[in-house]
């Protein structure tokens, strides 16, 4: 593994496809942190000691959705990378400097995603 290992918060509220894309990306060697919605992920944003390079987001998430999360996690951590998931991805307004992926994606998709923005 890389020293300069990237780290990506998965932020997604329904736990079976959370474990499947934290299991792709792992295998990916990407350090992965998990939440189940946006105030755990809130939590782990403010948590200035965790390096966070990419904060993968689902759109519609139950109470603060993904892309109000975007907006308060940017203000926590302004140069913060965001890649909203949606399977209505041709009907949501990505903020400027922000990526989508539609689902279902595939595996080679995340993992192109991913790369192009991190990289």
């Amino acid at each position: 593994m890389s020293a300069t290992l990237s780290t990506i918060l998965v932020v997604e509220d329904d736990s079976i496809v959370r474990m499947l894309i934290v299991d792709v990306l792992e295998e990916l060697e990407y350090k992965v942190l998990e939440a189940d919605g946006s105030d755990q992920a809130l939590k782990i944003l403010r948590d200035e000691t965790q390096q966070i390079d990419l904060m993968m987001t689902d759109v519609g998430l139950p109470g603060m959705d993904g892309r109000e999360l975007a907006k308060e996690a940017r203000k926590l951590r302004p140069a913060l990378k965001v890649l909203f998931a949606s399977g209505y991805a041709e009907s949501i307004d990505v903020p400027n400097g922000m990526h989508m992926i539609g689902k279902p994606f595939s595996i080679d998709q995340l993992r192109d995603k991913v790369k192009k923005i991190i990289d």
